[in-house]
């Protein structure tokens, strides 16, 4: 999906690269007087803040989309822009209204899509710096910060556990480290998997994708290969990672599907990697994985874009449809008994289910309803 908008300061550079090179033709003809040679930066400035505003208003003239899916693309992009910069009380806020569950050791949200948990290259405002804000928000100005117990893709929606101490986190952290966390995602996919249940049990590794330089990947590193008909073993990468996705459609139409999947281990992008490269089955709105060799938005089939009311040339601002749903995490004291957690979907991936006349199973119909309600994320 789209990642959040963002003014990178490389951008800025270029473009008044641009505006210097038009300059250079404004003023090569001989300066009279040091006078006029004394206000060149001042035009420069004045000229660079012109074609600014004129791309800003180009972008405002941009005929709004009257399809229902078209602008709810649009308003997902620009929710997740916003994300971005926001004041860190008004995301944490927004963070407080999707709390599912909530006790003295733990609280989970249902993070929503577009927003990274840590910060890196390009993030303004993540999960964890607002931490201490929503601390404060669910327990009062003295409370202390929470703590993250583990992390999502940015693009990936759903359960996400806080921890009020940081010993309860390191001990959450550690269920997930050791697989004692069961993790069940959601997943429209692009095609359906053959057979329809399965375990996907391949190596995975990080690799510079071909003709893409700089550029790394998550990919396949199987155990075996065909050779003139022949199964092969191949010798394992020094730098694969056991990978194990284990899958199940839960609905499906000719051209799409529902997967419930539960993975067993936890590899980057494992659930992305196994579903394109494993099942070639790629998960709706997944641009970086659909096609290996190419770093394009996702393909798709004339029929899905016209269920979704989609133009391919659009196809890029489709999101991500993986959305954590379930996580059960065992007792965390002697006396207490394991907890599921439960998040519903968020209104786009309900949205698209019905479009591709796929169905919700029959005991999260609740969950259906609440998240087409208006206003519901």
């Amino acid at each position: 999906m789209v990642a959040p908008g963002c003014s990178a300061p490389g951008l800025w550079v270029r473009g008044f690269g641009q505006c210097l090179g038009s300059l250079f033709t404004l003023f090569s003809k001989p300066l009279c007087s040091a006078a006029a040679a004394a206000s060149q930066p001042l035009d420069a400035q004045r000229l660079a803040e012109r074609l600014r505003a004129q791309k800003q208003q180009q972008k405002t003239k941009e005929p709004a989309p009257t399809n229902p899916v078209q602008r709810r693309v649009r308003e997902l992009v620009r929710f997740t822009e916003q994300l971005q910069r926001v004041h860190p009380n008004v995301l944490a806020k927004a963070l407080s209204r999707g709390i599912v569950h909530q006790d003295k050791e733990l609280v989970v949200i249902n993070k929503p899509y577009g927003l990274p948990v840590h910060g890196g290259p390009g993030v303004k405002l993540c999960i964890s710096d607002v931490l201490p804000v929503l601390a404060k928000i669910l327990h009062g100005p003295k409370a202390k910060p929470l703590h993250l117990c583990h992390r999502l893709d940015k693009e990936t929606t759903g359960v996400m556990v806080l921890a009020w101490e940081k010993e309860v986190a390191h001990q959450v952290q550690e269920l997930f480290r050791t697989r004692q966390v069961t993790k069940k995602y959601w997943a429209i996919t692009v095609r359906v998997p053959v057979p329809e249940a399965g375990v996907v049990d391949i190596p995975i590794v990080e690799k510079e994708a071909q003709g893409q330089q700089h550029h790394h990947k998550m990919t396949l590193s199987p155990s075996y290969r065909m050779d003139d008909g022949k199964m092969v073993r191949v010798r394992s990468s020094r730098n694969a990672q056991l990978a194990v996705t284990q899958y199940q459609v839960l609905s499906s139409s000719l051209s799409a599907a529902l997967l419930e999947l539960q993975p067993i281990t936890g590899i980057k992008h494992q659930l992305r990697v196994h579903m394109s490269f494993g099942l070639d089955c790629p998960i709706l709105g997944d641009h970086k994985y659909s096609d290996w060799n190419r770093l394009a938005p996702q393909k798709l089939s004339a029929g899905i874009l016209k269920k979704l009311g989609l133009q391919q040339s659009k196809a890029r601002h489709l999101p991500l449809h993986l959305h954590a749903c379930q996580l059960t995490l065992p007792a965390l004291q002697p006396q207490k008994e394991e907890l599921t957690l439960l998040c519903r979907p968020p209104r786009y991936f309900v949205n698209s289910l019905r479009r591709l006349g796929l169905k919700m199973p029959s005991r999260d119909h609740s969950a259906d309803e609440e998240a087409a309600q208006p206003g519901a994320q």
